[in-house]
């Protein structure tokens, strides 16, 4: 007689849930872009999805309170001259956003509380140096405004956006670069490129410390810092099968896992939970979410099940931990996005009949606090994250102060701060501006609808008269006609 030993795990359990259609958000149009991104970023106060928009590149932000369809013409954050290929919310305030577009340009943004009311075309700072397209961004997990971009110049810079100066350009990658992660506190930058390589690299030097061939598969790869400093990553093998790996940092080249999954050929996305270790891994084009634990024993990575939905995903999101739900036992919150204009929430939770917070399954979580700002970070200053209980649930702050952009000038010699200050005082006066031109196109535009509209009214009277005439006319002919084809 045989029986399986089960493992031990409080993530046994876990399963999915999609909400009902009216909980989620329908009619986006979203991106067609080709480019291998997740077209969404969540936050426990908004949710953003790049979607299609004309002349131009453009992403909708809706507070999570705005379930349903949505309007046509719903606001948008709309400033580029080329489609957004990448967006990310800052993990230390709700309120901003990063893009990066096919324009060359990245661009941070302030949300305000409660949504857009129009349509916003400004943003906070715009970053140039990239040459090409910029299809990755990404923030510093603990230190304040330091924002990484990544373009297809094959070139990965880390900016200072309160200055919007770039810190570090870092320029070692031969191809393009498919992915970027840094470690629980900073110190090390992750890196995927085309070159089929992995790089360990040093953030403020733009040192490689260690390099390895990732998966051998010429479709793009993504790459993961795990908490305690492991590697996890997905890509293709040579018969363009997908893969996932483990892998320690000290020996890239020798992976602790190597499973091949299926034959699908959609680029896998690994997200993360640094809590509860919890590896979900979704495909482009898939229907499935699986979820792995991962742990210090072998086999390591652990499969715990997949959660099966009845159509192809285009893009997807995951909220992070604070903007979950204690009370239900929520693990983690996805936003995914379908080609029919809806985006879907699925909920994960670990089955418990208690009422009572759960410490095993909410240990301390990252907050929304920097530990550095940019200066101590460039200085050489590494720090841990903020963690934050959730024993009584996450309330998100009020609005935090508008990010401001102070730009030296180059011209003085003292080094004056000067230039482009994102103050309070500013807006309204720039706002009234605006409407005022909005409302005098609008004017001058109803006064050429309505000429021509009469225009029209005068040629459809005359031709209607024209057409009158014709016919009474013709019916005379016609008779004429009957009558001698009787006679013959």
């Amino acid at each position: 007689m045989s029986f399986r030993v089960v493992r031990s795990s409080k993530f046994r359990h876990v399963y999915g849930q999609a909400l009902k259609r009216e909980q989620c958000y329908d009619n986006i149009r979203v991106s067609k872009s080709s480019w291998d991104a997740t077209f969404c970023a969540v936050n426990p106060k908004f949710l953003a999805i790049i979607v299609e928009s004309a002349g131009g590149g453009a992403f909708i932000v809706l507070p999570h309170n705005k379930v349903g369809r949505l309007a046509a013409d719903h606001p948008l954050v709309g400033g580029h001259k080329g489609p957004v290929l990448d967006i990310a919310w800052c993990p230390h305030n709700d309120n901003v956003i990063a893009s990066g577009s096919e324009d060359c340009v990245v661009k941070v943004w302030h949300i305000p509380d409660g949504g857009l009311i129009k349509t916003l075309t400004e943003p906070v700072v715009d970053l140039i140096y990239h040459q090409r397209r910029v299809g990755l961004v990404l923030w510093h997990p603990t230190a304040l405004n330091v924002l990484l971009t990544a373009g297809s110049d094959n070139q990965v810079v880390i900016w200072n956006v309160g200055t919007g100066e770039a810190l570090v350009k870092i320029d070692c990658h031969p191809d393009i670069v498919y992915s970027a992660c840094f470690n629980w506190d900073g110190s090390q930058l992750l890196t995927t490129c085309k070159d089929k390589k992995i790089r360990i690299i040093n953030p403020r030097t733009g040192e490689v410390e260690s390099e390895a061939v990732c998966h051998e598969g010429s479709k793009a790869t993504r790459a993961i810092f795990l908490r305690h400093g492991l590697v996890f990553t997905t890509g293709f093998s040579k018969m363009s099968e997908r893969q996932y790996s483990l892998r320690t940092p000290d020996a890239l080249n020798e992976p602790i896992v190597m499973v091949e999954l299926d034959t699908s050929n959609g680029v896998m996305f690994p997200l993360y939970d640094p809590d509860t270790n919890l590896v979900y891994l979704c495909g482009k084009g898939d229907s499935v979410i699986r979820y792995f634990e991962i742990t210090a024993e072998p086999p390591f990575v652990h499969y715990i099940n997949t959660f099966q939905t009845p159509d192809p995903q285009r893009g997807i999101g995951m909220m992070p931990k604070r903007g979950c739900d204690v009370t239900s036992c929520e693990i983690s919150r996805f936003y995914r996005l379908n080609n029919s204009g809806l985006c879907q929430v699925i909920t994960m939770t670990v089955p418990r009949k208690s009422e009572l917070f759960q410490e095993d399954l909410y240990p301390d979580t990252l907050g929304d606090s920097p530990a550095l700002t940019a200066e101590e970070w460039v200085e050489g200053k590494d720090a841990e994250p903020i963690l934050i209980s959730l024993k009584d649930g996450y309330k998100p702050p009020e609005s935090k102060a508008t990010i401001t952009v102070t730009k030296r000038n180059i011209l003085d010699k003292g080094g004056a701060k000067t230039g482009k200050t994102q103050n309070a005082t500013q807006v309204p006066d720039k706002t009234l501006q605006e409407f005022a031109d909005e409302i005098r196109k609008l004017k001058a535009m109803i006064v050429k609808h309505e000429n021509r509209i009469r225009a029209l009214e005068a040629e459809v009277a005359l031709s209607k008269a024209n057409a009158d005439e014709d016919g009474s006319g013709g019916d005379g002919l016609n008779a004429g006609h009957a009558l001698g084809d009787d006679e013959v």
